[in-house]
This record gives C-alpha cells, sequence and structure tokens, in this order.
C-alpha cells in the first residue's frame, strides 16, 4: 500500500531537493538552539503570569500581576536605572578607549617593536575571566590595596577610600572595572578597520591642505562607522546582562548601590525564592535586549 521511504523520495523534483537540503544541514543546529534556548524563553515567560511556581505545587494564573508588583518595586527601578548607567558609561568608554588604541597602534610614529609591545598589554584584559578580573580589581582597590596606597602617598587623597563599599564610589568602580575589561574588543576591530583605508585618501587630503582631525572626521570615521554602530550594539545588548563581575565585587551593594537588573533577578530567585517575580524581570531583560537587537538586525540589513 505504501511506497518505501527511498522510492517516494525518486517522485521529489530536483528544484524541491536543492530547496530543502539546505534546512536538513542546519536542522540539527536549529534543534539545539530551539530546546537551549527558545524553550526556556517560553517557560520563564509562562512562569512571569502565575503567582509562585516552583515553591508552589499548584500555582495559579495571575497575568501581569507579577510585572505591576515589579514596577511598583523601588529595588527594581534602582536596579534599571543602575544598569543603564553602568551600560552606557561602558559603552562609551570602551569606544573612546578602543579608538585611542587603536589609532596609536595604526600610526607610523611609534617604533614597530614599541607596537607589538603595547599590543600585548592591551589585548591583555581580554584573556582573564570575569572572575579573575573581579578578584583582581578587589585587590587593587581594597581599603590597604596598592591603589589607595598610592593616592595617599602622593597626596591626591588623606585617606584610604574604600571603593566598593561606599554607596558614593561603587557604581563608578565596578564601571571602570568593566571598562577596562572591555575595551579590547573595540581596539582589535578599530585597529581591523583602520588597517583597510586607503592611504591615498589621507594623502589626498593632505595634498588638498586638511588637517589631522579633519582627515580623522571625513576619511577615518566615515570608514569606521559601521564598525562602530555594529559594535556599539553588541556591546550594549552583553554589557546589560553583565552578572559575573559584578556579583564577585559587590553583589549588588551596598544598599543596592549597584544593583543591576542581573543581580537583583538573581536575588529574586535564589534568595527570596520568589520564581514568578524574577521571571517577570528577566522577560524585562529579555525585553530591552530584543529592542536594541530589532535595531542592530535592522542595520544589518540597511549596510547590505
Amino acid at each position: 500500500m505504501f511506497l518505501p521511504i527511498k522510492e517516494s523520495i525518486q517522485f521529489i523534483s530536483y528544484d524541491t531537493k536543492r530547496a530543502i537540503t539546505p534546512y536538513l544541514y542546519m536542522a540539527p543546529t536549529i534543534t539545539l538552539l530551539t530546546s537551549l534556548m527558545l524553550l526556556p524563553m517560553i517557560v520563564v515567560f509562562r512562569y512571569s503570569l502565575f503567582d509562585n511556581v516552583i515553591m508552589n505545587k499548584n500555582p495559579t494564573f495571575v497575568g501581569l500581576e507579577n510585572y505591576q508588583k515589579l514596577f511598583s518595586n523601588a529595588t527594581f527601578w534602582i536596579s534599571l536605572e543602575n544598569t543603564l548607567y553602568f551600560t552606557f558609561m561602558s559603552v562609551i568608554f570602551h569606544l573612546l578607549i578602543g579608538m585611542t588604541f587603536a589609532l596609536m597602534l595604526n600610526s607610523k610614529v611609534i617604533n614597530s617593536t614599541i607596537k607589538t609591545i603595547l599590543r600585548v598589554f592591551y589585548i591583555m584584559p581580554w584573556l582573564f575571566t570575569a572572575v579573575i578580573i573581579a578578584i583582581i580589581w578587589r585587590l587593587l582597590l581594597d581599603p590597604s590595596g596598592v591603589i589607595n596606597y598610592l593616592l595617599v602617598d602622593f597626596g591626591i587623597t588623606e585617606n584610604n577610600i574604600e571603593w566598593f563599599s561606599s554607596s558614593a564610589t561603587a557604581i563608578h568602580a565596578v564601571t571602570f572595572v568593566n571598562i577596562w575589561a572591555g575595551y579590547p574588543l573595540y581596539m582589535v576591530s578599530l585597529l581591523a578597520g583602520l588597517q583597510g583605508v586607503s592611504t591615498e585618501l589621507y594623502e589626498a587630503a593632505s595634498i588638498d591642505g586638511s588637517n589631522e582631525f579633519q582627515k580623522f572626521w571625513y576619511i577615518t570615521i566615515p570608514h569606521l562607522k559601521p564598525i562602530i554602530i555594529s559594535i556599539a550594539m553588541l556591546d550594549f545588548i552583553w554589557t546589560m546582562q553583565v552578572f559575573p563581575l559584578v556579583w564577585m565585587t559587590t553583589g549588588g551593594g551596598p544598599i543596592h548601590a549597584t544593583e543591576m537588573l542581573s543581580t537583583f533577578t538573581y536575588k529574586l530567585a535564589f534568595s527570596s525564592y520568589k520564581f514568578s517575580l524574577a521571571s517577570a524581570s528577566a522577560v524585562i531583560i529579555l525585553l530591552l535586549s530584543m529592542s536594541v537587537t530589532y535595531f542592530y538586525i535592522k542595520y544589518q540589513k540597511s549596510v547590505d
């Protein structure tokens, strides 16, 4: 009654086979991504619509009540403000420092041997994991650490500063550490872009009487613009979700001074066991990330 599979396939046209073949090759990856990413997202969103899942054997549907509770939570707004400050400052200074070092390494004034040595030092933050970076900077910025010793010794400050323990300095200290850890991505990407700019453009600009700033603004920046926008958007998404660095340095303290959406969500789930509220917070992080992702994809399509 039924034809064998091998004989059935013979009835499929050549064009159909060609159309199906790429999807067959992609099927394992799509299956893996669906099981590891899409399904957990759906589960978390479902959790956010119930009263208190996991802890409650028979959770009841509450709709958007968890989101209302979240928006009325003062700590949530503090964590959102801290996250936006942390993210915007990190992206801005990643770009500025990365651009500065890339221009330095691309300059013809500096000796090639010195450039090689500088490349090693500039790329070093990229070699460490977030845990190692957190430990290093906790030791350096300790009240009795090297940084405070140098500041007091040079007369810049009179007393040792508690960088991670003071609510006035903690958020700036954590942001500084993240800036230090993240600029190599910009530096490497922009350096590759700079090396692709034709020297003939700069020579023509010099003949026309352009100064160095005009060359940078009208030649260098336009050529690097696609790289800058792409990396900045990706960096915004990644930085907004940073957890290990903040957790290992301050844990969100003191008094929520460095509380991020990531640490706030973690505490809701694993300290307060409010998994539904934590799920709602995770969905908000996802929506913020997806909003930037939308503009990133839209920009990539316009470039293509």
